[in-house]
């Protein structure tokens, strides 16, 4: 069986996630202690009982789903599934750096410190209210991006996310994104919703903060992943270090190809995935992606505990 380790992206984030591995694992507890220290305060404090606003704000979203997914991947190693147990690692937007951290390419403290930068350099690339993000349902991915082509009208409006064969996400300029939800319905979409945040990422709006990654990224050491990451904007295997930073930066405004990348993986032979971390929303995608593919949440004790006895 060919496998696959897949790693959540924002909008997974609960109060309290985590806390049973780290309860439960000294080696998932001490990936919260490492992103506390390199981030020189207590996110984890925030993670098990803080306030859900303060938690979904893009700057603590992001390490802290990372910090997540590392301790349940830990929680895994210490059952004795290695990395090696996957042919290929992926993520979701910031996913891709809990992948990188997985598999050895980033350490975890570097991790948290890129994705607490990338989260604030996100935030502040457009004031608020400016931008916004629409999920097209029911539309596949050519029809949502000529969507967003004839929403734009001398605005930006960029299909961001492919995630499934039926939901694309849109982001850029409000007005357009707000013209591309009316366009999509007269296009057959089954909904098109705005979505709640706080800025539209993936698209050339994030242009100032894909410069404030390329600063980051120049001062941090990438060694070569023990196992190959499929990167969001290439939808396809990579290895090479250097690589890898260029793609992390071109992520930032890129779209996430979600649905090519697990397409890919699929013609690549894997036969099933497990999602590390918090939520099962990866999951559902990949379902819908290719019914093939068997899918395995792991983010509580007991799901290491299932799947430990599984393989």
């Amino acid at each position: 069986m060919t496998r696959a380790f897949v790693f959540p992206g924002q909008g997974a984030q609960t109060i309290g996630m985590g806390k049973a591995l780290a309860d439960a694992y000294p080696a998932a507890k001490a990936v919260f202690d490492e992103v506390d220290e390199a981030l020189g305060e207590s996110l984890s404090g925030l993670i098990w009982t803080g306030e859900q606003d303060d938690l979904t704000l893009t700057q603590n979203a992001q390490p802290a789903l990372m910090a997540t997914s590392l301790a349940a991947f830990r929680a895994l190693e210490a059952e004795g599934i290695s990395i090696d147990a996957a042919s290929f690692v992926a993520g979701h937007s910031l996913g891709e750096y809990s992948a990188l951290a997985a598999t050895g390419t980033l350490s975890v403290g570097d991790a948290a410190r890129l994705l607490r930068i990338r989260g604030r350099a996100m935030q502040e690339a457009v004031p608020v209210g400016v931008g916004a993000m629409a999920a097209l349902l029911g539309l596949d991915f050519e029809t949502a991006k000529a969507v967003a082509e004839e929403a734009a009208q001398g605005d930006v409006c960029q299909a961001a996310n492919d995630n499934d064969p039926a939901q694309v996400v849109v982001s850029g300029h409000k007005a357009a994104v707000e013209r591309a939800v009316e366009i999509a319905k007269g296009k057959g979409a089954k909904r098109a919703v705005l979505l709640p945040v706080s800025a539209p990422f993936h698209c050339a709006l994030m242009e100032p903060a894909a410069k404030v990654m390329a600063d980051a990224l120049s001062d941090v050491t990438l060694s070569a992943p023990k196992v190959p990451v499929v990167a969001n904007v290439r939808a396809e295997a990579v290895s090479d270090p250097d690589t890898i930073r260029e793609l992390l930066i071109e992520q930032v405004t890129g779209s996430v190809r979600w649905r090519e990348s697990v397409a890919w993986m699929s013609g690549q032979g894997v036969t099933e995935i497990w999602e590390i971390g918090a939520g099962k929303a990866l999951s559902g995608m990949i379902r819908r992606i290719d019914r093939a593919i068997e899918c395995r949440a792991v983010g509580t004790p007991e799901d290491v505990a299932a799947v430990k006895d599984a393989i």
